[in-house]
């Protein structure tokens, strides 16, 4: 076996030659002075077996007074003394043991070491939201809140290397900084990345999981369905609500035929039909993505003739303030709300809730109600075979639903009774 005296003092000749150690392990001294770590290896037994090397790295002392970490890049720059090749030389043979090419095995470490230098947090992020079948508007405000509280901590980490520490540190100080449903959201969105992440081997764990009780459960809160004489003096303040046409248009849409606030604001002309007065929303609008038919009564239909006057050269009907080739946001329907001082008692999406409360208070057949809703039935079987669309009863319950709310803005008191009774 060597000694580092002898390493330390071998002396180049005119021809490469090696002083050999144990176990495979040399010391190749070349004649330019390089003296190269090599372990010679048969992978394999028998008649099959095969010879292979496997460079170590180069010769060198450790310097007087070296740190552990000076140690650490001396190592990673290749120049190791004989105690460490003989540390690297076990490491190889265990390899070997096993079947492996140390060499083969080096390469693909080095590969994936690269991958994971570029694979960062903020990459896997911007893939997960473009492989969601959400609508356009849906994704950019997944990634708005990503590019806000998440990117700017972790973003540029390769996401091998995100530990449970920094997915708590964002989400405490979202929670401080933004609010409990805005960590929420966080930390949903972290974990569903982690997902791809850990089933495309890009990680290994998911580090939300070790804290995903950290912060208190964040308790959706739904708003209650309006009652009627709410119903009629929303109506009426949307009345005196000057400040934007557009946005009181978009309102009385929403209401006469209970769509989604998304869906009303990124409505498009296309879509509708006057003369048939039909609203074919498509499927990549729909929150269930599937096409749906909505029924418009004769209110919408004055509505949106007079509306068109004003927008019908624009894709969208109700297109952006300062970007006409946009639809509006729907965050314009709560800034109305929060202005008319009806924030902390209604949302744009309890227009649904009421609408469905209302309705069944009418007597109107849950399932004519659950299809203008574009509900999925929770029944499997039943969604299975029931394909009705209910088309031709939707349009007689959608009018005597507009005629009821026309009653309420007037400040009629009314009580529902069974359908077509109204009064």
């Amino acid at each position: 076996m060597l000694t580092d005296t002898q390493c330390r003092s071998a002396k180049p000749r005119a021809k490469t030659y090696k002083l050999t150690d144990s176990n495979g392990l040399y010391l190749e001294v070349k004649p330019n002075g390089t003296k190269a770590w090599r372990y010679r290896f048969k992978l394999g037994s028998g008649d099959d077996a095969k010879e292979g090397l496997f460079a170590i790295g180069d010769y060198g002392s450790a310097p007087a007074g070296e740190t552990p970490d000076q140690a650490v890049m001396r190592r990673r720059g290749g120049c190791l003394t004989l105690a460490e090749a003989r540390e690297e030389r076990a490491k190889a043979r265990a390899l070997v043991v096993q079947g492996i090419n140390p060499a083969h095995q080096r390469q693909l470490d080095r590969i994936r070491r690269q991958q994971e230098s570029v694979t960062t947090f903020e990459g896997v992020a911007r893939e997960w939201i473009t492989l969601r079948t959400w609508t356009a508007q849906t994704k950019a405000r997944r990634l708005d809140m990503l590019e806000r509280v998440v990117f700017p901590k972790i973003g540029a980490l390769p996401i091998r290397s995100v530990q449970p520490a920094h997915v708590l540190d964002i989400l405490q100080q979202t929670a401080e900084k933004n609010g409990p449903t805005v960590a929420a959201e966080a930390k949903r969105t972290m974990s569903c990345v982690f997902e791809l992440a850990v089933s495309t081997l890009r990680a290994d764990t998911d580090p939300v999981y070790p804290v995903r009780r950290a912060l208190a459960a964040n308790k959706t809160q739904h708003k209650r369905p309006l009652k009627a004489e709410e119903i009629g003096k929303l109506l009426r303040d949307l009345d005196g609500y000057q400040r934007n046409v557009q946005t009181v248009a978009a309102f009385r849409l929403m209401w006469w035929t209970l769509r989604r606030p998304n869906e009303v604001a990124c409505a498009q002309w296309a879509e509708i039909d006057l003369e048939a007065a039909t609203w074919c929303i498509p499927a990549e609008r729909m929150k269930m993505r599937k096409a749906h038919t909505v029924p418009l009564p004769r209110q919408a239909v004055d509505l949106l003739r007079t509306l068109h006057a004003l927008t019908g050269r624009h894709l969208h009907v109700f297109p952006h303030r300062d970007d006409m080739r946009q639809p509006m946001t729907d965050a314009a329907l709560r800034q109305a709300l929060k202005s008319l001082g009806w924030a902390g008692t209604y949302s744009p999406h309890a227009t649904r809730t009421t609408g469905s409360t209302r309705l069944n208070e009418m007597g109107f057949p849950a399932d004519w109600i659950e299809r203008q809703l574009a509900h999925t039935d929770p029944n499997t079987v039943r969604r299975t075979y029931n394909h009705a669309d209910y088309l031709a009863d939707r349009v007689t319950m959608m009018q005597q639903w507009a005629d009821y709310l026309d009653a309420l803005q007037a400040g009629a008191k009314i009580v529902p009774i069974r359908q077509g009774q109204t009064g």
